[in-house]
């Protein structure tokens, strides 16, 4: 082969690693239900939500190994059950205060943070509360098939008051134990896949 072709195969080499490791390094166990948009009824039976199937309905008999469960028809808020191995997280940001748990982009949820038992996704504009007419997400703990804890993000779209709204995606880390960012998808960025374009671009160009 000749130096210019070598030169060319490292290039592209490089690349394909460097997107290789940016997008095991996004992933990382990160499971992600995609676009879901499912209306969370306002009333006493809620969403019953089973986090590692999918599987949703308005009864917990009715959705085996349910993890998580908003509900009720308070205009001011979206409260928030589970089972006892289950768990909602307040912001960190809104120290004490009770039922804050409107996570910012990026907050890291995992085994440092507080989890309240049963809690509210409330209306406002404290720290930890979500605007009317917007989105907001909520970091959650819960076990798994396996017997153990794992953590993970839903996000809730608010309409007027808090009884239009509606789930829009979720995600969680199948390693038991691991930490995840609110909002990470697992899926790469664009501009790590685009490395492997710009890698054949340039080659291309200096022909």
């Amino acid at each position: 082969m000749s130096k210019t072709l070598n030169a060319r195969l490292a290039k592209c080499a490089l690349a394909a690693g460097a997107a290789v490791a940016i997008a095991s390094a996004a992933d990382a166990g990160i499971v992600y239900s995609g676009a879901l948009n499912t209306v969370i009824p306002a009333n006493i039976d809620g969403l019953y939500i089973n986090i590692e199937t999918g599987a949703t309905g308005s009864s917990g008999s009715s959705v085996a190994g349910w993890d998580v469960n908003p509900y009720g028809s308070n205009a001011a808020y979206v409260s928030l059950y589970r089972p006892s191995t289950s768990g909602f997280m307040r912001n960190p940001n809104a120290g004490t205060a009770a039922g804050r748990t409107n996570l910012d982009e990026g907050m890291e949820i995992g085994s440092a943070a507080f989890f309240y038992a049963s809690s509210q996704f409330q209306i406002g504009t404290g720290a930890g509360q979500v605007l009317a007419n917007s989105t907001g997400i909520i970091g959650f703990k819960f076990a798994a098939a396996d017997g153990l804890t794992h953590y993970g993000w839903m996000r809730i779209a608010i309409g007027a008051d808090a009884n239009t709204r509606t789930l829009v995606d979720y995600a969680f880390d199948d390693v038991a134990g691991a930490s995840i960012l609110a909002g990470a998808t697992g899926i790469p960025a664009p501009g790590a896949l685009a490395l492997l374009g710009l890698a054949g671009l340039t080659s291309r160009r200096r022909r």
